[in-house]
């Protein structure tokens, strides 16, 4: 009798907990339903240590909400230093993420089968209880323990028959007739409906997703998805190893990747057709990086991304050291291939005019923080955030009828090692008032669409 009383005391704390902090989680934005999400972003950050001081980091991203979708392009703009790079290579893993979520969609769970996902659901029972004992401690880094189990568990996770719910997940993530297995894991969850309360089962299986928590994931296993998610580095002439061929730079992957067991025809067919579709001629297979113009070599590093097939691309500043008769050949050919290939694109860039170009959406970075996102078209109508109008103000125009009065920004960025309290973009923002001062804005949905980080929204 003593210990039903000692575990109904524990689920009723637990589902306390639980609740509280699924009711009042402060960064959760809701996407567009009607598009297939392909990343899910919430609160990344990606701090760096200060070489010689403790406790002393610089904050490159603090705190990133961003939702990205299959076949778009996702243009990331803002100045120098805002984050907007280390955003792009914390996505793909190649920095060890600090803190927050990172989801990718492009892959079925069940296929990638982590090594994660098997530990939470054998080790459900002692997660739970770690759970609530961090919940007691801090409620604050409870939220990363929370959100880890409630992407997988949903509303199962306020179910006390953890034996029952360990056992439907073991059977449903391993073997085949996934549809059978599917129709037991629907029925557990239609089972433990009746016996919570139907708000707050609902609220817990909104949380609920299947896609692949990347910062989770083991060395190889992110290893194993790299040939899903590529990068075009800014520089032409760096990226490139100068004792490589082109044939060799551009196969390297596909050999990584197991697409080709060995350099036969096979192979060499497959490199000469992603170079010509890069408008790459195939006798340049064998010539060497220092043989070819800026332009030429952007297109070596385009073709080595595309070679593996992937989903997703970072274009980090894939044009900025290029000529702008070149550049505007580059972004031509990065469309086409967009369209060609079903390809989904970050974009980053500090030049507005080329995020027009070729971006479906806009994030404006600001100090590590997105402070506005819109269609493209939309945000070069009306900006909402000071930043934004600032930025736009200064793209230079060619009409004399037309002159622009470009907004000077006054003051220098602040530091991202002690980023101004509040609003970080209130020491140089000429609508300030005192809340910009005390309380950091989030982003909300200001018109459908377009979010802005703002207390004085234009």
């Amino acid at each position: 009798m003593a210990e039903n009383n000692i575990t109904g005391n524990f689920n009723d704390s637990f589902t306390a907990a639980v609740l509280d902090m699924a009711s009042s989680v402060p960064f959760i934005i809701e996407g567009d339903k009607n598009r297939k999400k392909l990343f899910s972003i919430r609160n990344l950050k990606q701090y760096f240590p200060v070489k010689g001081h403790k406790n002393m980091f610089v904050k490159a991203n603090d705190g990133i909400n961003l939702d990205i979708y299959e076949g778009e392009t996702f243009g990331l703009v803002g100045e120098s230093g805002c984050g907007k790079s280390t955003l792009g290579r914390t996505l793909l893993q190649l920095y060890p993420q600090t803190e927050g979520i990172s989801v990718f969609y492009g892959r079925p769970l069940e296929k990638v089968m982590p090594k994660y996902l098997t530990r939470a659901i054998k080790g459900l029972k002692t997660l739970k209880q770690k759970l609530l004992k961090q919940y007691g401690i801090n409620k604050k880094t409870a939220f990363n323990r929370f959100f880890h189990l409630a992407r997988i568990f949903g509303g199962l996770l306020l179910y006390q028959n953890e034996d029952e719910v360990i056992n439907v997940y073991l059977d449903y993530y391993s073997g085949n007739d996934q549809k059978q297995k599917t129709d037991v894991l629907e029925n557990l969850r239609r089972k433990a409906a009746k016996d919570l309360a139907e708000k707050d089962f609902n609220l817990l299986e909104s949380f609920r997703d299947e896609g692949i928590d990347l910062k989770r994931l083991s060395y190889n296993e992110m290893r194993h998805l790299r040939r899903d998610m590529q990068i075009i580095f800014q520089d032409p002439y760096s990226s490139l190893n100068p004792r490589m061929t082109v044939g060799q730079i551009i196969g390297e992957g596909t050999l990584a990747h197991g697409f080709f067991k060995s350099e036969g025809e096979e192979m060499q067919e497959h490199l000469i057709k992603v170079m010509d579709e890069c408008g790459l001629a195939p006798y340049m297979i064998h010539r060497y990086p220092h043989q070819f113009s800026g332009g030429q070599r952007q297109r070596i590093g385009i073709a080595r991304a595309l070679a593996v097939n992937p989903k997703f691309v970072v274009c980090d500043e894939a044009v900025s050291a290029l000529d702008v008769s070149i550049q505007s050949q580059i972004l031509n050919l990065l469309s086409e291939l967009k369209e060609k290939e079903n390809l989904t694109y970050l974009f980053i860039s500090h030049d507005l005019s080329v995020i027009k170009y070729i971006s479906d959406r806009i994030g404006v970075m600001y100090l590590g923080n997105i402070v506005e996102i819109a269609k493209s078209e939309e945000i070069f109508i009306k900006a909402f955030h000071p930043y934004t109008e600032a930025l736009l103000s200064a793209i230079p125009t060619t009409n004399p009828d037309k002159p622009k009065n470009a907004i000077v920004l006054e003051g220098d960025i602040p530091s991202p090692i002690n980023p101004p309290k509040g609003c970080k973009f209130h020491t140089r923002c000429r609508y300030v008032t005192d809340i910009c001062k005390e309380k950091e804005p989030q982003l909300e949905e200001k018109t459908p669409s377009h979010f802005v980080a703002c207390h004085h929204s234009l």
